[in-house]
């Protein structure tokens, strides 16, 4: 009886002891890591370059516009944020002298007009006088004197008839002339646009600008139909834009739009303002231009896509790591470190060609030291970020 109690302590004892150990092994041990891993899929691969400094959205006419003749403003007959249609009157110059020009230029064609008239009737009635006069003289009624007075004062009247011609049209050229003055003191718009900025009051004296010596224009006209993107690109990627290229447009004013393009202009020559980053710049139209929510000088990042792959095998860019390794997950959540062969490429995606399959999951998370080949992970998938 005594052994068997002793044989029962020894048992209870030793149960205890291993669910101590246990517990101490359970407590002690170290969790598996989490790590963020995401799923291989197929889908879209761009190769695609962006702009070293922020873009600008331009208008395709913009004009700064101001008198072609000095003078006092009398009449401006539109406010900021008009829109205007073409030769639309926006500013009138004092101009009252012009006008009388104008009226007196008028009064001496109209004279000349009624001195032409009365010139040609005269000469007129002269050339019937010289054939009747001709008439007398070959039946021998009159000398052939009187023939010839009669003619030369026939020939007198249709030139004095001419001369009257030539100060109408001299006339003409003065109205003419007084009507360019008149034209010069009004500004009219060159297109159809919105007026941005108008620098000037009523009564203000207009100045054009000297050569070389800029002057504040009287009023800023923008075509707001027609808007471009202007960007500065690094010039190691100049060389591989083209003309035609498909390009994205994307602006801090609106992050969740993006606006399709395509490279219309790349200048011919390299930016020099900052010396260690030379630029190219280019131009990128619009697709469709947008109604109305897009504003001359909003600053825009231009993305080009030089080359595009479709349907292929992907994953996120920040999975790879050095020499083109990503770590997969392997049996027992234990990671697996493989070497990839890769295509195309952007800050997005990278096209795998060879090393993965549809459906593996990759580590995309690296902000834990520990995490490296071998070691058993808690995974937590995460979505892969849209193309």
């Amino acid at each position: 009886m005594q052994q068997s109690k002793k044989s029962f302590r020894l048992l209870l004892f030793g149960g205890c002891a291993a669910i101590m150990v246990a517990a101490i092994w359970y407590f002690s041990r170290t969790a598996p890591l989490e790590v963020e891993l995401t799923v291989v899929r197929h889908g879209n691969v761009q190769a695609t370059i962006v702009n070293t400094r922020a873009g600008t959205i331009k208008a395709c006419q913009r004009a700064k516009l101001a008198p072609t003749l000095g003078g006092q403003i009398t009449k401006i007959l539109v406010e900021e944020g008009d829109r205007i249609e073409k030769d639309q009157i926006l500013i009138e110059l004092w101009n009252t002298d012009l006008i009388a020009q104008r009226e007196l230029a008028e009064r001496q064609l109209s004279m000349s007009q009624e001195r032409h008239r009365e010139a040609c009737i005269l000469a007129e009635n002269a050339w019937r006088e010289s054939q009747r006069t001709q008439q007398l003289v070959d039946k021998g009624f009159i000398s052939s004197q009187a023939a010839e007075d009669a003619d030369a004062n026939a020939r007198a009247r249709q030139a004095s008839c001419d001369a009257a011609l030539a100060d109408i049209k001299r006339a003409k050229a003065q109205i003419r002339v007084t009507q360019a003055g008149l034209e010069r003191t009004v500004l009219k718009a060159p297109f159809a646009g919105i007026i941005a900025k108008i620098t000037g009051e009523v009564g203000e004296y207009a100045t054009p600008s000297p050569p070389g010596i800029p002057m504040p224009p009287v009023i800023d006209l923008i075509d707001d139909s027609c808007l471009y993107v202007s960007a500065p690109m690094d010039e190691v990627d100049a060389p591989k834009i083209e003309l035609g290229q498909p390009a994205r447009v994307t602006l801090d004013a609106m992050p969740d739009k993006v606006f399709n393009g395509k490279v219309k202009r790349i200048a011919p020559y390299v930016t020099e303002i900052e010396k260690q980053a030379r630029t190219v710049d280019i131009e990128v139209s619009f697709d469709k231009t947008p109604d109305n929510i897009l504003l001359a000088g909003y600053s825009a990042d231009v993305e080009v896509i030089l080359d595009n792959r479709e349907d292929v095998l992907r994953i996120p860019t920040q999975a790879l790591r050095q020499n083109n390794m990503v770590l997969l997950l392997g049996v027992d959540n234990k990671l697996v470190e493989r070497q990839l062969e890769t295509g195309l490429a952007n800050w997005s995606f990278t096209e795998v060609i060879n090393g993965l399959k549809d459906g593996d999951q990759v580590v995309i998370s690296f902000d834990q030291d520990e995490i490296k080949p071998g070691v058993t992970v808690h995974p937590t998938l995460s979505e892969a970020p849209e193309s």
